[in-house]
């Protein structure tokens, strides 16, 4: 009876986090607060959700956003991913491919400058382009808005060059890679070109 074990004022997450470690039983410590962090995340997601749709100023979430991961102890990463699925389920996607793409680059482009102030870190750009693959893979009508959502977030400078040639080199997922792939092949050149060309121009100062 774990009522027992602890008194009632020491039956919070950390103390049965610490009293589970000690007793080595580290994996359920680990759940428990994976549990914990899970209900946050699911807290935070819907009131995100709650304020896309009020259409709350860009500012007015980031601050709300970093407030919560500072008291949840949230890393970028796990907040980088819920922001994307709160962003695409803000929406009611056209259903015709020809428009949806159309409709998608406008909608992200605004809320590309809240995704930027969490895309700081390269494991948070690669998860973002993971989830982004995976999106346009389980919506069928997305699939061919993939780089064009890719490029749009690179000259928005949410995701790097880095981080996008990482991508294609070995990070991708396996949902769709060759369509994605494929799709990607004439920017990621461009890219290189682009890098080549910027080294030399630094070889001739």
């Amino acid at each position: 009876q774990s009522s027992e074990l602890f008194p009632a004022n020491k039956q919070n997450v950390e103390h049965f986090s610490t009293y589970f470690t000690e007793a080595g039983l580290k994996e359920l410590s680990d759940f428990l607060r994976t549990q914990q962090s899970l209900g946050t995340r699911k807290e935070l997601q819907k009131e995100l959700q709650e304020r896309l749709s009020q259409q709350c100023p860009i500012r007015e979430i980031v601050v709300y956003v970093k407030e919560e991961m500072k008291k949840n102890d949230l890393q970028e990463h796990a907040v980088i991913g819920l922001l994307w699925s709160c962003l695409m389920n803000a929406v009611e996607w056209n259903k015709k491919e020809e428009l949806v793409t159309e409709q998608a680059l406008k909608h992200l482009k605004h809320y590309a400058p809240l995704l930027a102030v969490f895309s700081t870190q390269g494991q948070s750009e690669l998860v973002l382009l993971l989830k982004i693959q995976e999106y346009c893979y389980d919506n069928i009508h997305f699939m061919k808005s993939f780089s064009k959502i890719v490029v749009l977030f690179y000259k928005a400078d949410v995701l790097s060059e880095e981080a996008i040639l990482k991508w294609y080199k070995d990070a991708h997922a396996a949902k769709g890679k060759s369509v994605f792939l494929e799709q990607m092949k004439k920017f990621v050149e461009w890219l290189h070109n682009a890098e080549e060309e910027s080294e030399s121009e630094g070889e001739d100062d």
